[in-house]
């Protein structure tokens, strides 16, 4: 595997998300989790993602057992994050960092990113001196690369790169789906990290899974090309621009594993036919009306009524996009100990919390429309 051109001791152009790890029985598998990884490894690919709150603070204490413990230093890249919810004031920053390390099993990060920044938690990592402490901690070799993961408009992510210019990498949400959505602003996102010559790590390649499930009329427009897996289009959608240095996958499965590396460990760009196809796949899915939320379940931590608002979702959509009437089996089995969609009491601390920005507490009435009146 070649040096990633941008940062030479990434391997490749793949990342293993670690937001989706593979569970059993509520936890974290790690038995699967050890296989992927060292699939991930044997094909000669490095990068691995994590952050404090992915599976409830489990994926850290994951990547120590199962990788950094098993595998020496040079053979792993690793992305940790600080999230607003950690700390409060400068004096947090540095303590919390210090148990990231340990949590880790590892005495420094490859990178370091401010993490899910967007207008409204910005000031309070500017407030906290949050990104003068990552550059205080690079200086002293705790960090090798500062930078940001962001999810909100071109023009905050303009405000931030023209703060903060040694940021080194930006990781945003591109997709198809995404590039030309007006909420998302992928597109313009990009060329603002063009603007300020910012290498990108791309995340939700597949929108949180979405478009690997895709509707039929969808699924035909890609049957009709030369074989490839949903998920492969979208990767190397991802893959295909300039700036691009890495294409993270949050993967729960060995199949998964085994399908992302068929495409990435050797990416061909996309054909003209193929380019085509996405545009008409687009364009059948802005004609459904569907939740586009990518299941990162950041809203789920802080809500009081302990609603799993994700799977809420994925049930409506289920419904709502495939006409799948078992929907109705299923959201009584994920409510069954409470935590309905009309037990939400609008507090709105899900809406700050959505990177997509999306107006939940009205979503969350529709579910319940669709659900709790049968």
């Amino acid at each position: 595997m070649t040096p990633n051109r941008f940062f030479e001791e990434i391997q490749g152009r793949f990342a293993f998300g670690c937001m989706r790890l593979p569970e059993r029985d509520g936890k974290i598998d790690y038995e699967e989790f050890t296989r992927m990884a060292d699939a991930f490894i044997d094909a000669g690919l490095n990068y691995f993602d994590t952050a404090h709150g992915y599976h409830n603070g489990h994926s850290e204490t994951a990547i120590r057992d199962c990788v950094t413990r098993r595998y020496d230093r040079s053979r792993y890249v690793l992305t940790d994050k600080l999230t607003d919810v950690y700390f409060k004031e400068e004096g947090d920053i540095r303590p919390f960092f210090d148990r990231q390390l340990e949590w880790c099993g590892v005495d420094y990060f490859d990178f370091y990113l401010m993490h899910a920044q967007d207008a409204r938690n910005y000031p309070q990592f500017r407030r906290c001196r949050a990104y003068e402490t990552a550059f205080e901690l690079k200086a002293e070799g705790r960090i090798r690369h500062v930078g940001i993961s962001f999810h909100d408009k071109a023009d905050v992510l303009d405000r931030i790169l023209t703060d903060y210019p040694d940021i080194e990498v930006v990781q945003i949400q591109l997709n198809y789906a995404d590039y030309e959505d007006e909420s998302v602003e992928s597109r313009k996102v990009y060329e603002i990290c063009e603007k300020h010559n910012k290498p990108v790590l791309v995340m939700e390649p597949v929108k949180g899974g979405s478009l690997v499930r895709l509707p039929e009329q969808a699924q035909a427009v890609f049957d009709r090309l030369d074989g490839g897996s949903y998920a492969s289009y979208a990767l190397r959608f991802a893959a295909d621009f300039e700036n691009v240095c890495a294409v993270l996958s949050g993967m729960s499965t060995m199949e998964q594993m085994q399908d992302n590396l068929s495409v990435m460990t050797d990416i061909r760009p996309l054909s003209a036919a193929e380019r085509e196809a996405i545009e008409q796949v687009c364009g059948i899915l802005k004609g459904q009306n569907t939740i586009p939320c990518t299941a990162c379940r950041y809203c789920v931590e802080g809500c009081p009524k302990g609603i799993s608002i994700p799977d809420l979702f994925s049930c409506y959509n289920a419904k709502e996009h495939f006409h799948d009437w078992n929907q109705d089996y299923y959201y009584d089995i994920i409510t069954a100990k409470g935590g309905r969609a009309s037990d939400c009491i609008r507090c709105g601390r899900c809406e700050r919390a959505c990177p997509q920005h999306l107006s939940i507490r009205d979503l969350l009435a529709a579910v319940a429309t669709s659900f709790e009146r049968r």
